[in-house]
């Protein structure tokens, strides 16, 4: 929650600030967010980009390891900038193979949809897609609603990487690879904005306020794909996009003109309950704006000025008025009144602290992960 007793203090370097009630700064005002990225992020990341043959070396492991296979790795598909350059470099620069694993969660944009077509398309790839049970997706997503929490697209996300982890595993494909880079996500959100895919908490709130079981719903806690996919079923996961040259708005150029790629206003925007999500009930009912995150990762890595960041800060995330359609759509499909809705997103903030969790595993677990050097982002 805000310390709304804490004196209002933004970064000099990046645009994050004590909405963040965590973040501290040193004597020049500088956050730990961007003093992290300097000594922990920016030197290993470099490294990599420095290393010419390190991509072809990697797709030569992956090769190796998948031989004999119909998929070398699988790769999981948004239709959003990251993972759709993802298959390009998997198909095009390392000679990969993926099958390309979609989730229909009953939220996309046309815009996804289609650019996950002209990508598969144009790329001659294979896609599987798993459909989400709608009734389930809709009951787990209307139980976070009630519980007040801010992390309302966790349904969404762990369906999402649930449901590939399980079936990589499930169907022998060994490598996973993600579109996760340093170049826009060297900041992680604080937690308290966006928890992590805690399965106890999920289950937690399922059990209070739920209506339905989860028979079909994809699930996967963190011990499992943290720990018994990696050491006992061989699963890794690579970052291939931390091996080449990253800049966005360079690669939504190439996108646009090579494969016909639309852009969508904001970073997932390309899912019309996560705009509403962080355009709206984040910033409104909690006071988060996950575009410092974003804007702040961009000027970590060089594509976003400071200024230009505060100026896109003044604009509201989205248009209000898409943002009231989004409301009163997103309404009637969780079965809700316009004036239903707006009650229970009114109602009293909680945090995952308010359930059963497993924030004492996570912060162990992170802190192992750091000292063995698998994770290097700040992590509180």
């Amino acid at each position: 929650m805000n310390d709304t007793h804490r004196p209002y203090q933004r970064c000099t370097n990046c645009v994050m600030d004590t909405s963040d009630s965590a973040i501290t700064f040193d004597e020049h005002g500088v956050c730990d967010f961007c003093n992290d990225f300097y000594q922990n992020i920016q030197p290993s990341w470099q490294d990599k980009l420095k290393d010419p043959d390190l991509l072809r070396r990697t797709a030569e492991q992956i090769k190796a390891a998948s031989k004999g296979r119909k998929y070398d790795c699988i790769i999981g598909m948004s239709g959003g900038v990251d993972s759709s350059y993802l298959c390009y470099v998997a198909k095009e620069l390392m000679g990969l193979n993926p099958l390309v694993y979609s989730v229909d969660t009953g939220w996309n944009l046309n815009v996804a949809v289609e650019n996950i077509e002209r990508i598969v398309k144009a790329l001659d790839l294979d896609m599987y897609t798993e459909v989400v049970d709608w009734n389930e997706m809709k009951d787990l997503q209307l139980a976070f609603f009630k519980s007040q929490v801010p992390y309302q697209d966790m349904p969404q996300d762990h369906a999402i990487f649930a449901g590939l982890y399980n079936y990589a595993v499930k169907h022998g494909i060994q490598y996973v690879l993600t579109g996760a880079n340093s170049a826009t996500e060297c900041i992680r959100p604080p937690v308290e904005w966006v928890y992590m895919n805690d399965l106890k908490m999920i289950k937690d709130i399922h059990r209070k306020f739920g209506t339905r079981p989860l028979k079909t719903f994809p699930l996967c806690g963190m011990v499992k794909y943290r720990v018994y996919y990696p050491i006992f079923k061989g699963m890794k996961r690579v970052a291939p996009l931390d091996m080449v040259e990253y800049n966005k708005e360079k690669v939504k150029l190439f996108l646009q003109e090579r494969f016909g790629w639309q852009p969508y206003e904001n970073k997932h925007y390309e899912n019309v309950f996560t705009r509403f999500y962080e355009g709206y009930y984040l910033p409104h009912k909690f006071g988060y704006d996950k575009r410092k995150c974003y804007f702040s990762n961009e000027i970590l890595a060089g594509t976003m000025t400071r200024e230009e960041a505060l100026a896109e800060l003044e604009q509201p995330p989205y248009d209000p008025q898409q943002m009231e359609e989004d409301k009163a759509y997103i309404a009637k499909k969780l079965g809700l009144t316009v004036e239903e809705f707006q009650t229970i997103i009114d109602g009293e903030n909680k945090t995952f602290r308010d359930y059963r969790n497993s924030w004492g595993l996570i912060q162990f677990g992170t802190v192992v992960l750091r000292a063995l050097g698998v994770e290097k982002k700040k992590f509180r």
